[in-house]
């Protein structure tokens, strides 16, 4: 477990530990880190759950992000011994910085870990990301929401519709409706992308002449039969498919014997995981998005583009409801045909608020420890 000197000149100031450990958690970070830092020490608790570095430092170098003060380099593995290790050692970190308030963001094991290790520590959880809900607890991201939810203290949601769920299921903490920290990142880093990213030109692509794909959710990747038919559907979808591939669907598709069935209509590039403002202009370009990322819904959403999300339900229902985001599960006839013919009849409505989650979430915290008090 590596710890990086941070408290020169940090005086009396309160404290906050940031428990991240995957993509999407370093996303939600950034915004939360620079409207924090001016007034907490922020201590940054890295599990190791992604260590892949364009899946990791790559976020931590473009959003400017100072290198985490612990990487706990837990890596992957079984679920439940990579949560048991991320508790275990994150309650070390805990026990050493004790610090007045421990955040985590969104879904993941790392933030299960984080808001469980903190709990048994006595120490207050602030949820970025609280009250998203796709009510399927065949989900793991499902079960480590509703967990996180019930034992956090601040509990931040992106969405009236998050609020509903907090107020229905009654959960103890403080609910405050700040609107979603990525959106507020999306806005600025999309203007970056757009003057720095050359990946259209590298991959020969034209603006909206093209499909991006992404998949890499455990109920998608582990079941063969579910699999399979992704890769049916993507191989049988006429136009161009850029498909960057998660580490865990590749060794699936290959675990599997899939990937030449998928490589076999020869509309579909396969690559490696792309930079995040690479990522981004090939979102706002696509065509469509084909994905079973929560985020990437939400991204999509916010940019204008149709998409196309392979499974049954979704925790961000608002896209759903709002006729842009179309619910195929893994059905090939229904993934292929939204491919050609799914397209939103509604305007887009502001969902996830006005760009100043951070600073909002910023001032709860302030107002809850008494540090600097407006």
């Amino acid at each position: 477990m590596g710890k990086r000197g941070r408290d020169a000149g940090q005086g009396g100031k309160k404290k906050i530990v940031s428990v991240v450990g995957a993509r999407p958690n370093f996303i939600k970070l950034a915004p939360v880190h620079r409207a924090i830092s001016p007034y907490f020490r922020h201590v940054v608790v890295h599990t190791g759950q992604h260590y892949d570095y364009r899946l990791s430092q790559m976020f931590f170098e473009h959003f400017r992000l100072p290198p985490p003060d612990y990487n706990l380099e837990v890596g992957s593995g079984d679920p439940g011994r990579q949560v048991a290790k991320m508790i275990q050692k994150t309650e070390r970190v805990l026990i050493l910085e004790r610090p007045d308030v421990v955040v985590v963001y969104g879904d993941t094991n790392s933030t299960l870990a984080g808001a469980l290790a903190a709990v048994e520590q006595h120490l207050p959880v602030a949820h970025v990301e609280a009250g998203l809900r796709s009510f399927d607890m065949t989900m793991p991201e499902e079960v480590n929401r509703i967990l996180v939810d019930h034992v956090s203290e601040y509990l931040f949601a992106p969405s009236p519709n998050a609020m509903k769920n907090l107020r229905g299921e009654s959960c103890h903490g403080r609910r405050y409706l700040t609107g979603d920290v990525t959106i507020e990142i999306l806005k600025e880093s999309i203007r970056a992308a757009e003057s720095k990213s050359k990946v259209l030109k590298e991959l020969g692509l034209k603006s909206k002449d093209f499909i991006l794909a992404t998949v890499h959710r455990a109920e998608n990747t582990d079941d063969p039969t579910k699999l399979g038919n992704i890769v049916d559907a993507m191989a049988e979808i006429r136009r161009k498919i850029i498909f960057p591939i998660h580490p865990r669907t590749e060794k699936a598709l290959i675990r599997q014997g899939l990937l030449r069935r998928l490589l076999s209509g020869g509309n579909v590039l396969v690559t490696k995981p792309f930079g995040y403002l690479d990522f981004l202009k090939l979102e706002k370009h696509a065509l469509k998005i084909i994905t079973d990322s929560g985020g990437v819904q939400k991204e999509a959403y916010a940019l204008g583009v149709p998409c196309i999300t392979l499974r049954g339900n979704t925790e961000w229902v608002e896209t759903v409801e709002a006729g842009w985001n179309l619910l195929a599960g893994t059905d090939v006839r229904r993934i292929v045909w939204a491919s050609e013919e799914f397209r939103p009849k509604k305007r887009r409505k502001r969902l996830f608020g006005r760009n100043d989650a951070s600073r909002k979430i910023c001032t709860i915290l302030r107002n809850a420890t008494g540090c600097m008090p407006l």
